[in-house]
């Protein structure tokens, strides 16, 4: 674990990421809040890419919990059938659907313990849904995030959550909205697990890595 970067190379850090893409975008489609929801409960263990082929199908025919609820299980594992787990995803989509049906008029809530009451929606999720759809500073840790924070200083932690209050204690306030589609991007694509871009990383100077590739 490196250790914690000061505030002045973060600033540093994320100005160069926002002078690079200035508005950073998840790459999951959807087209409301729920369908945000779906996408991001169903690509727990699964591609972006391999979740967004199967739901633009579903959701062309299912954009909300009632349309999902007429759909039923089978219906929707027609869909879904090529994403991992799909079977018990599916019974969480479903029952996800009819909770927001029966106790909230059909609208997804925006607040982190609501959403986190719906089956297969945990931290993560709820986080990226707050962030991605309602703009809130949230910060959904995956193990780009975890990855990449701890080998270059900016939010090392030893667990999710610690990482998660690394980000919110130490990212300035200015970068909080899209910290972590900016270092989920950077993961993905640059700072990769095996075998790290370091020779095209934009932070290669200012990254604690000892290990850095030529």
């Amino acid at each position: 674990m490196a250790r914690q970067l000061d505030y002045h190379t973060i600033r540093e850090i994320f100005s160069r990421f926002h002078a690079a893409e200035p508005e950073p975008r998840g790459e999951l489609e959807h087209v409301n809040a729920f369908t945000l929801v779906v996408a991001v409960a169903l690509s727990a263990q699964a591609t972006d890419v391999g979740v967004n082929r199967a739901t633009r199908g579903l959701f062309a025919v299912a954009d909300t919990p009632a349309k999902m609820l007429d759909l039923g299980e089978e219906g929707l594992i027609a869909h879904i059938k090529t994403i991992g787990l799909y079977r018990n995803k599916a019974k969480n989509v479903i029952k996800l659907s009819r909770i927001l049906v029966e106790d909230y008029a059909g609208e997804v809530p925006n607040s982190r313990a609501a959403l986190q009451s719906l089956p297969g929606v945990g931290r993560k999720t709820a986080n990226v849904v707050l962030n991605m759809w309602w703009g809130m500073p949230a910060q959904a840790v995956d193990t780009h995030i975890f990855r990449f924070g701890n080998r270059s200083g900016v939010c090392p932690g030893k667990d999710v959550l610690a990482v998660e209050r690394a980000i919110e204690d130490h990212i300035p306030a200015d970068f909080q909205r899209h910290a972590h589609h900016w270092m989920i991007l950077h993961g993905r694509y640059t700072c990769l697990a095996r075998k790290p871009k370091c020779n095209a990383c934009l932070i290669r100077d200012l990254c604690q890595y000892e290990d850095k590739t030529p």
